[in-house]
């Protein structure tokens, strides 16, 4: 047994079958398609043995108590509060792979819940991503398979001023953004006139409002909310703020 153990943890050998298996099974799981792990869906697995264990001592006793009908009724509660609870994890799961209401998205409220979802949303949509908070806000740091840098940010609050149907366009077809790095700006609410005139003269700064972060919850690419995004120039990143400008 400790010899099979020994074998499961060591190192694969480069070039077999094992290591590509396992640098394979890596990448889908850092891109959220790898499928849960055991250590995951332990505590699921756990609670069903335990609900299947409550289940039968309630039917038991019910029998004993009422008989039949006791038994009847013991059942149709357990079947109802396994429903509510495949319900409760299929949520889960759906969420888990980058998609969501937008209801769900509106009671986000919290930066850092924003930003974790943003960040399966962007995987979703092949990212990778890093969470790199900056000044103790949450940041999020994504490249795409064509070489694309994006700097995301949230603004979970929803802030007064007129509604934007559209995110800000780049300054010119093409342009990069300031160091070589695309920025998104994500917020549950709307950008006032100002945030837009900003962005609009940066270059490479993206705006996604609240309706638009609903599509992207629901499906939607995130390029099909903010069009087509220019390949980065080679030009270092620098570390300022991308949403300092924002009112």
């Amino acid at each position: 047994m400790s010899t099979m153990v020994g074998w499961l943890r060591r190192t694969p050998v480069p070039g077999s079958r094992r290591s590509v298996r396992v640098r394979s099974l890596a990448y889908l799981r850092q891109q959220g398609k790898g499928g849960p792990t055991l250590r995951e869906v332990a505590p699921a697995l756990g609670l069903v043995l335990a609900l299947l264990a409550v289940t039968f001592f309630v039917a038991f006793t019910a029998f004993r108590a009422l008989g039949l009908g006791g038994v009847l009724v013991a059942l149709v509660l357990a079947v109802a509060l396994a429903s509510a609870v495949s319900r409760r994890r299929a949520t889960i799961a759906r969420r888990r792979s980058g998609l969501y209401t937008g209801a769900e998205l509106g009671g986000l409220t919290d930066g850092h819940a924003l930003a974790r979802a943003v960040s399966r949303m962007l995987r979703r949509d092949g990212w990778r991503v890093r969470s790199l908070p900056w000044a103790g806000s949450p940041r999020l740091m994504a490249r795409d398979l064509d070489g694309r840098h994006l700097e995301v940010t949230v603004r979970p609050a929803d802030s007064a001023g007129e509604a934007t149907p559209a995110p800000a366009l780049l300054r010119r077809a093409g342009t990069g953004g300031h160091g070589g790095i695309l920025r998104l700006v994500v917020s549950l609410g709307r950008y006032s006139r100002k945030d837009v005139l900003w962005a609009s003269r940066q270059g490479g700064v993206f705006l996604l409002d609240g309706q638009q972060l609903a599509a992207w919850g629901g499906g939607a690419d995130l390029v099909q909310l903010v069009g087509p995004l220019p390949l980065p120039g080679p030009a270092a990143a620098d570390d300022s703020d991308p949403g300092h400008g924002l009112g």
